[in-house]
């Protein structure tokens, strides 16, 4: 599964559609979907798309196949968590809280979008197509999206095992203390077995995110100081999160046909910040793509841009493959790698709350669930070098201090 997500607007949608048409036309089964609210991938292929996958005609001789899809994600929210939401709502109805005021505060900024993951998941694991393309919402969006699923299950893990015993205990217990005088809503057996099988569900998405093998998130910008920065801070986020970025891409570019001295200034800056950019984000890999002549519209078009863009690289490939978290185990010490790109001494703070390691990184916080091996050990030392955070571990009896 590729991810393409970043600062490139319209652009972003552009790049992700080039590489579906590009793999599909050397024989890859394609399925091209789109999370973005802005429903730009319909505007960018020159069709109409909807909820249900639709054969895209794809230009000249290719082999192979395209489907898209634009994703009705509050379909997939009421689909799944009708349920659960309705109890929630009763929960804030009992304690005063209006019916509409209710309903807002129980749909979870991102929820939509995120089933509409669940639904990806399905399609990968049909295995009715080679690769699964993803034209994500801007950077932002896209990065509380794939942080969701980490929170949810951490919730999810601590509910489910005690919540139910918990409710079938104080359900005789419950009296009529809401405003309405009704006693309190105490779950039934139906809310927690979505509960459970949206958490398994999410399981799966973050096995699958995070397995760099088979899924990658590809940055795109374009060649401007601000949204290189941004492709830079998500490159660290994403790294933090465990999901692996194998590209980023830099589109528009003035090509070197542009001769005007009105644009010299403007071609300079390109060159500088592209140069920046393979160094603050090495060894990641930097694509670029020209400003062309006209906009990609079509399938003809984008193969062309796509032509363009993946001159020396196999646009279905993982073009780096390097685990984010990773673990070395040894007698003595054992070190928890995360990779943070960008990232120095400064940025990163951390600390070991019970089976857990929460860092922050340069504002971004996530909790990182320790392995069983890792739980028996106290944290005894950690740094950053070259965008590395490295965390030691040793035994609890141990004094060692090692690096």
């Amino acid at each position: 599964m590729l991810l393409f997500t970043g600062k490139g607007g319209v652009g972003k949608t552009s790049v992700a559609a080039a590489t579906a048409v590009r793999v599909a036309g050397a024989g890859g089964r394609v399925l091209l979907t789109s999370t973005d609210p802005a429903h730009s991938l319909s505007d960018v292929l020159h069709v109409t798309l909807d909820d249900e996958p639709r054969s895209v005609t794809l230009p000249g001789d290719a082999s192979g196949s395209l489907d898209a899809q634009q994703l009705d994600a509050q379909a997939r929210l009421e689909a799944r968590w009708d349920r659960v939401r309705d109890y929630l709502a009763a929960v804030l109805a009992w304690g005063g809280v209006g019916d509409v005021a209710a309903e807002e505060l129980v749909t979870f900024p991102g929820l939509d979008e995120l089933f509409a993951l669940l639904d990806l998941r399905e399609h990968v694991m049909a295995g009715d197509h080679d690769a699964v393309i993803v034209d994500c919402a801007p950077t932002a969006e896209t990065l509380k999206l794939l942080a969701l699923p980490d929170a949810l299950r951490w919730y999810a893990d601590r509910v489910l095992g005690p919540g139910r015993r918990i409710a079938r205990a104080v359900a005789p217990l419950t009296r009529p203390l809401g405003v309405s005088g009704a006693p309190f809503p105490v779950p039934d057996d139906e809310v927690f077995d979505t509960v459970g099988e949206i958490h398994t569900q999410l399981s799966e998405v973050h096995a699958l995110l995070t397995d760099t093998g088979r899924s990658s998130v590809r940055l795109v910008a374009t060649p401007e100081r601000l949204a290189l920065a941004e492709s830079s801070r998500m490159l660290t986020t994403l790294s933090l999160f465990g999901y692996g970025v194998d590209a980023v891409v830099v589109n528009r570019l003035l090509p070197d046909v542009v001769n005007d001295p009105y644009l010299a200034r403007w071609k300079q800056r390109h060159t500088e910040l592209l140069a920046e950019a393979r160094a603050t984000v090495a060894p990641v890999p930097v694509l670029t793509a020209d400003l062309l002549d006209d906009e990609p519209i079509g399938a003809a078009a984008l193969d062309h841009l796509g032509a363009r863009l993946y001159v020396a690289h196999d646009p279905a490939a993982v073009l780096h493959d390097d685990a984010p978290v990773s673990l070395e185990v040894d007698d003595e010490i054992h070190r928890l790698r995360v990779r943070v790109p960008g990232a120095d001494r400064d940025d990163v703070d951390l600390h070991r709350q019970g089976d857990d390691l929460l860092v922050k990184v340069a504002g971004v916080r996530r909790t990182i669930p320790l392995p069983a091996t890792l739980r028996r050990r106290q944290v005894v030392g950690a740094c950053v070098d070259d965008g590395v955070l490295t965390v030691r571990f040793a035994a609890i009896a141990s004094t060692a201090t090692g690096s």
